[in-house]
């Protein structure tokens, strides 16, 4: 088997998995609208794929309802083990036109059992997209800085004074979440993206050479370590663990405790390079996203280096004098272990835990939820979907599947990113085993089981 994912088969894949959505509609008759801080009094039972399954078409024997609802805004996730769910809201939208959420994170809690968050608080005032549990407490990606809140099971929302963990984390321009992931020891390490698409001198702009060497990457386009047990840290260069992810929006362990990421890949190589790559099919099919094993002085490319989709290897960035064959500046880069469709924006990725009776084939893989492409016309756009990677031993051992779909909640032809419904981006287990997506487009919190039969 290749190491990697067959990314010449990527757009035989991509037509392969774009299913049409089924209608928008209310999961069942048996599902209840949550209630802002309050607890409801129903005892209405969410039946096994009752309904539409919130309106996604999933793998065969799995379900869907919709935890929670219109929560807009919403990013990653994290679960406690008494099932109360955390999510982490936006609001460091650079836009003086966004509307802000208010509160920095949303507390859920289902107290009857039904499958459904009845009691709902928005807590704080402004969060970004990372939130984790580990310890005792909660910590929440702020933008510039990393906090952290006392909690216990008795309470939902947490009780602890907010104490800051990591500050002066570098925030405009370019790419924004500050997603984290915390090792088993305390060890944080936390995604800092670019503030360009390919470090040019003019960003985006035609045929623009690159800065070299690339000046972004002291502070950016990296993965910095800090310490979670500890308050007071200070964002410092010398904290760097890795080098070259352009944005690592997805960081997560894997049973052995390695650390994973996803890597957004880079845009414009038509537009900012028409007389090398004349075609605009290239263009929406390269680069490939990427899934990578994480380790520290790691250097994946950014922004010398791109994943080729047609030469299965990173390639030298036209910035940098690439023709989309040469690789001169990238054999000493590391490449992914699974390469993926093109521009499909992976936000977030998922070990599952084993817990519950989800199959057993699903314990040796990883969860990727994709945000959808803006940038593919005039191709299709992809994306807007969870798959399934299987993996062994720290490589793909075949193409990814398409585990969940039907987000967009419109035809294929018809997803563009303003228009679609929802837009996966977190990913968590509850300690029931189920699989919670997180969607900030619509606002709607998926919880998808596994019913034996169904």
């Amino acid at each position: 088997m290749n190491r990697y994912t067959s990314v010449a088969n990527l757009p035989r894949l991509l037509g392969a998995s774009v299913i049409t959505a089924v209608a928008f509609a209310a999961c069942s008759s048996g599902e209840k609208s949550a209630s802002v801080d309050s607890a409801a009094t129903s005892t209405a039972t969410v039946q096994a794929c009752a309904g539409d399954n919130a309106g996604l078409t999933l793998a065969p024997g799995f379900c869907a309802v919709a935890f929670a609802d219109t929560l807009r805004g919403i990013r990653h996730l994290a679960i406690a083990g008494n099932g109360d769910v955390y999510a982490a809201l936006e609001g460091t939208n650079a836009n003086p036109n966004a509307k802000k959420p208010g509160a920095a994170f949303i507390a859920m809690r289902d107290t009857n059992g039904d499958g459904v968050g009845d009691v709902i608080k928005r807590i704080a005032s402004m969060g970004n997209t990372g939130i984790a549990l580990f310890n005792g407490f909660l910590y929440v990606d702020e933008g510039e800085q990393i906090v952290r809140y006392a909690r216990s099971d008795t309470s939902l929302a947490p009780e602890g004074k907010r104490e800051v963990v990591v500050s002066g984390i570098p925030l405009s321009p370019g790419h924004r979440a500050r997603n984290f992931a915390i090792a088993s020891d305390g060890a944080l390490f936390l995604n800092v993206g670019s503030a360009t698409n390919s470090c040019q001198k003019k960003d985006r702009g035609l045929e623009s050479p690159g800065i070299d060497p690339c000046t972004e990457l002291e502070t950016r386009a990296g993965i910095w370590k800090f310490d979670a047990n500890k308050t007071g840290q200070r964002f410092s260069a010398a904290a760097r663990y890795a080098s070259g992810l352009r944005n690592g929006m997805g960081l997560a362990f894997s049973a052995d405790s390695q650390l994973y990421a996803t890597q957004h890949g880079r845009d414009g190589l038509h537009d900012s390079w028409p007389n090398v790559f004349t075609s605009t099919q290239y263009q929406a099919q390269n680069p490939a996203e990427e899934l990578m094993v994480v380790a520290e002085n790691d250097d994946f490319g950014w922004p010398y280096c791109y994943y080729s989709a047609d030469e299965k290897k990173l390639v030298d960035a036209p910035e940098y004098g690439g023709d989309g064959k040469k690789a001169d500046r990238c054999s000493s880069k590391k490449g992914p272990v699974a390469a993926l469709p093109g521009h499909w924006a992976p936000m977030s990725l998922l070990f599952h835990s084993g817990t519950g009776n989800f199959p057993a084939r699903y314990k040796d893989g990883v969860f990727i939820a994709f945000h959808g492409s803006w940038n593919r016309a005039p191709e299709p756009q992809g994306g807007y979907n969870v798959v399934f990677q299987p993996m062994s031993g720290g490589s793909a051992t075949g193409d990814y599947e398409v585990f969940a779909d039907g987000f967009a909640g419109l035809p294929a032809t018809e997803v563009q990113p303003g228009a679609a419904k929802h837009r996966p981006v977190g990913l968590a287990t509850g300690p029931d085993g189920a699989l919670y997506v997180s969607d900030d487009a619509g606002g709607r919190l998926y919880k998808i089981t596994y019913e034996a039969g169904k």
